[in-house]
């Protein structure tokens, strides 16, 4: 764990890091003398500063943290709906009725929601799981998603045209209601970032203090400041960093959702309910990172 470097934020704070030890070791090189002058800081002001600055980055991952929670927790709402849609499609309706367009429907309605979130290619891995003019007809939609979900639900009005009794077929529309939630919540996260001046105050402070640490423990450290005050700025900036990163938890860095995986395993469950063999899962590399 101690080199690991992919999804640790380091590559992101090199250049930081370096800044700021370079500038400790020009103190340490001057004893303090900046243009003639001696700069000597008591630690007593970077001790207060350092609690306050610890907290705010405190509140800034946690408001980070809950919004990627969140859309964790709205995907596997996603999952969850989607197999019960499923379950209640396969065995609700008369034997008759096709059902297997609807059940791979609700497949490609995660693909698409992957692509909406992503600002990706409308058609991307839709492929297969939509018949050829359904696709060619959502996909030129500027929401596919909510496309999909109309489609769906003409899905199921025809399911009750051919047979399905209509108080089960309310059970599929709760169901479809209940990922139209889940759609609005992850567009909620996506279009709604953190206020941008609480991140601009907070990004300078850190800043801030790191630059003027030196000053401050330059007399009472001595030839070793440079390594603590690399080792503080390192936790200040890559807790910051972390916290922009998944601030936004639907884009394609180290630490985001792995939405490729759960769209992987959406299709996979859905297709084992159909009987079909599933696509393989995919797996995370050395660093335990999936896209």
């Amino acid at each position: 764990m101690l080199f690991v470097r992919r999804g640790s934020i380091v590559n992101k704070v090199l250049p930081q890091q370096a800044f700021i030890f370079l500038l400790s070791c020009t103190v340490v090189f001057f004893h303090g003398d900046l243009l003639g002058h001696h700069i000597n800081l008591t630690s007593a002001p970077f001790s207060l500063m350092g609690v306050a600055l610890a907290i705010f980055l405190g509140f800034r991952i946690n408001a980070s943290y809950d919004r990627y929670w969140e859309a964790r927790k709205l995907w596997g709402a996603i999952l969850v709906d989607s197999r019960n849609l499923a379950r209640l499609a396969l065995t609700l309706p008369p034997r008759a009725v096709p059902v297997r367009p609807f059940v791979l429907g609700l497949a490609a309605l995660a693909v698409a929601l992957r692509n909406h979130l992503r600002g990706m290619d409308t058609r991307h891995g839709l492929e297969g799981l939509l018949p050829a003019d359904v696709l060619d007809t959502v996909s030129r939609k500027q929401n596919v998603p909510l496309a999909l979900l109309l489609w769906l639900g003409e899905g199921v009005r025809r399911m009750r045209a051919e047979g399905l009794d209509p108080l089960l077929s309310l059970q599929m529309e709760k169901g479809l209601d209940n990922l139209s939630q889940a759609m609005a919540g992850c567009e909620r996260i996506a279009s709604t970032p953190l206020p941008f001046a609480y991140t601009v105050i907070l990004h300078r402070s850190s800043y801030l203090y790191c630059m003027l640490l030196p000053f401050g423990l330059e007399e009472t450290v001595g030839p070793m400041m440079p390594l603590v005050v690399a080792f503080v700025s390192y936790t200040f900036f890559t807790l910051e960093e972390l916290s922009h990163e998944i601030e936004e938890p639907f884009g394609l860095q180290d630490n985001d959702l792995p939405l490729d995986a759960m769209v992987v395993g959406v299709e996979a469950s859905l297709r084992e309910l159909l009987g079909e063999a599933p696509p393989p899962l995919p797996k995370p590399d050395d660093n335990c990172v999936l896209t």
